[in-house]
């Protein structure tokens, strides 16, 4: 691997290299001086284009710009680090989803992204039962990501410890073809082609489109994965008043190799290994969706505007466990080590807004309903034939899941006085599951079952403008969060059935925060917060590859997070991003430890820390540049240590990654070339990238890759 790693490098310095050094003597002088900065305009909070500095929650967008900048362009955790209060972790491990939190909400998630809303372009990326992922998320058509923490995410409904959504850019007028390529260490390449333009000559119709295709052999033994992602956006102006989008968006991921987690000793010894039985029994998964959306906007008035939206999609799973041969077969109850899911999804959203006058004040009222549904074939198989593992054999388990939820929802802002501003909402919820079992042999008895659950949960924040540069605010917000289907699909008594005496948690959030603008394009931000939950979920048991679940009385997220953005001097500019978080167990609980498990017996005691939670995570970079010109960046991200099972017994080590970069961006008649070379964890620290919380084979730790290079080139051809 290391000559194959050193080959690369070699090649690919020498071309940027050669691709630099023919454009060193450019004229970088013709850059114009850098236009004042321009407060970001947001949606998500409001569901209204309002500056995020006048908004009374903390929401922070990655521009274009970063989203584009020198980067692999593929992952979404590469464009958040200088988002305070998120933590996106890439594990190296395309079988899995990127592990996202926020304020610790979701950090127990397995798989997946578990407890925050995403969306793309407005289409949910969760599911109805709170799973989610962001898998087919595609940079390379994106203009923008926003991110919601804190007691207005609940406006979204069910998991909602925040939002994340990712808007694709519009059509330009001018016609731009964009694409380029990069690569690096580790057989890691990824080349992209998209399109933006008007299609007729009145500018009534433009589009967007992208094509992405990504390969990497991986930093681990066994992690070799490909993926090829196309993204679409549509945009027919039918009438100065009205406007019809359509999106589509299709991800395909073909067998994934999956190293798994390593144990303490493992990583310690030789990080990037896979685990045994990961070769073994081949584990591996595949995936593959295709998603369309439409939007409608309609201005009825100066005042008033409807939107309707409308999507339809269809996911497809295999994946390929280790679960040896003894343990299903030692149950007629187990399902098996291949997991099959084909999911057929849509949903609507509608809603009307009214944004005027009051009296004589700034209103707006928006009202709306949602709906979502998910139909799961959920079919289970043996991974052996005879003493042969990783192939699919005998049926052991076939099921039709659904799961729906119906949301109405409120929300108006009021400009009390020159000073004083509000902005409340509430959402009423309802989510159904319904699970119909046609396996049903022997031992293996109906596992059919139902389970309802809803929600109000209300909103309610203060603004305060001290001055033109700063602004107090305060908002106070309940959530709640059902458990998914994979939560359910497992009692910890060993019985036949669902779970289905999990409740649904209920959180009550809080923030005060102060939003500074100043001279030199500085953006300062401070939110001090704090999320109490009742009946938490937290894992029974986690035995022959099965996880069970419980609910626990009471826990507490509360901290401190802080981001500065500035220019120090012309074209130097610094972005810092720290989080300080306490997130424990506030009531102690019981959990076990083998199954099965009819009455828990392993403590938790009260001031445990949460699990995938780290206390203290920083990210500082310099960047300098202009547009035009030579770039240059270094980076440094702090992550402090994390425990991995409810009883606090392990934990990741903290750690520090140091990175470099640099670029140059040159002009041509209708040519914009990018070029960058980059350097990550410069000083080849073992770490662990992201961990797997309570595994119960002790596999916790998925080790991050060593000393890596990568190199791209990026144009834009307008013509």
């Amino acid at each position: 691997m290391r000559n194959r790693q050193v080959g690369t490098a070699r090649w690919i310095s020498g071309a940027v290299l050669a691709t630099l050094s023919g454009v060193a003597s450019a004229d970088a002088s013709r850059d114009a001086q850098a236009p004042a900065a321009v407060e970001t305009v947001t949606v998500t909070a409001t569901r209204l284009p309002v500056a995020a500095f006048d908004v009374p929650a903390s929401i922070d967008v990655v521009s274009g710009n970063d989203l584009h900048g020198n980067s692999l362009g593929v992952n979404l955790s590469e464009s958040l680090p200088a988002v305070a209060g998120l933590l996106a972790r890439d594990r190296q491990n395309y079988a899995q989803d990127t592990q996202i939190s926020i304020r610790g909400f979701g950090a127990r998630s397995t798989f997946g992204v578990r407890g925050v809303r995403l969306y793309l372009d407005g289409i949910p990326a969760t599911q109805p039962d709170g799973q989610g992922q962001v898998s087919h998320f595609n940079i390379g058509s994106a203009d923008r990501v926003e991110v919601l923490r804190g007691p207005f995410s609940a406006m979204y409904g069910n998991s909602s410890g925040g939002v994340i959504q990712m808007f694709t850019a519009d059509g330009s007028d001018q016609p731009i073809v964009s694409g380029g390529m990069a690569g690096g260490s580790f057989g890691t390449w990824r080349t992209s082609i998209g399109v933006r333009a008007s299609l007729d000559p009145e500018k009534n119709i433009d589009y967007n489109f992208n094509y992405t295709a990504f390969h990497t052999e991986g930093f681990r033994d066994h992690s070799e994965a490909r993926r090829e992602s196309f993204n679409t956006k549509l945009g027919w102006q039918l009438s100065t008043d009205s406007k019809l989008t359509f999106v589509l968006n299709s991800f395909s991921s073909p067998d994934a190799q999956d190293p798994l987690g390593l144990s303490r000793a493992q990583f310690e010894d030789h990080p990037s290994q896979a685990a045994p039985v990961a070769t073994q029994f081949n584990t591996r998964k595949s995936a593959d969706q295709v998603q369309g959306g439409a939007i409608y906007d309609l201005r009825l008035n100066d005042e008033q505007s409807i939107r309707v939206l409308g999507y339809y999609g269809q996911r497809n799973i295999e994946q390929y466990l280790a679960i040896p041969i003894s343990v299903q077969q030692a149950s007629a109850t187990h399902s098996g080590g291949v997991v099959s899911l084909g999911s057929d999804y849509g949903g609507s959203d509608a809603r009307w807004t009214y944004a005027g006058l009051l009296g004589d004040r700034k209103f707006s009222l928006v009202a709306g309903m949602s709906f979502d549904d998910l139909s799961q074939h959920r079919r289970g198989y043996n991974n052996f034939i005879g003493t042969e593992v990783g192939v699919k054999g005998a049926l052991r388990r076939d099921e039709t899941d659904q799961v729906y939820d119906l949301d109405e929802y409120l929300q108006a802002s009021y400009q009390l006085s020159g000073r004083w501003s509000a902005l409340a909402g509430v959402r009423h919820s309802q989510v159904k599951f319904d699970s119909d079992d046609h396996y049903i042999v022997g031992a293996n008895g109906d596992d059919s079952g139902k389970a309802d659950y809803s929600a109000t949960t209300p909103v309610a924040g203060l603004m305060f403008q001290a001055s033109k540069a700063l602004h107090f605010y305060g908002a106070y917000g309940e959530g709640f969060e059902t458990p998914t289907f994979a939560e359910l699909g497992y009692r910890p008594d060993g019985g036949a059935g669902l779970n289905f005496d999990l409740k649904s948690s209920k959180t009550r959030n809080a923030e005060i925060g102060a939003k500074l603008r100043l001279p030199r394009k500085t953006e300062f931000d401070v939110a001090v917060f704090q999320a109490n939950t009742d009946k938490e979920l937290a894992v029974a048991s986690n035995v022959g590859g099965r996880s069970t679940y419980l609910n626990i009385d009471h826990t507490r997220r509360q901290g401190v997070e802080s981001s500065l953005s500035t220019e120090i001097v012309r074209d130097l500019r610094l972005q810092l991003a720290y989080t300080w978080l306490d997130a424990t167990v506030r009531d102690g609980y019981r959990t076990c430890s083998s199954t099965p498990c009819p009455v828990p017996t392993t403590p938790v005691p009260a001031g445990s820390r949460i699990p995938g939670v780290p206390k203290n995570s920083l990210y500082g970079a310099f960047n300098w540049g202009r547009s035009a010109g030579w770039n240059a960046e270094i980076d440094a991200r702090y992550i402090g240590s994390v425990p991995v099972n409810d009883i606090n017994t392990q934990s990741a080590p903290s750690y520090t990654l140091v990175g470099l970069g640099a670029g140059y961006v040159f002009d041509l008649p209708h040519w914009r070339i990018r070029n960058f070379l980059r350097l990550d964890n410069l000083f080849g620290k073992d770490y662990v990238g992201s961990v797997i919380v309570n595994d119960g084979n002790g596999r916790y730790y998925e080790p991050g890759p060593g000393r890596s290079l990568l190199a791209g080139v990026n144009f834009d051809w307008m013509y």
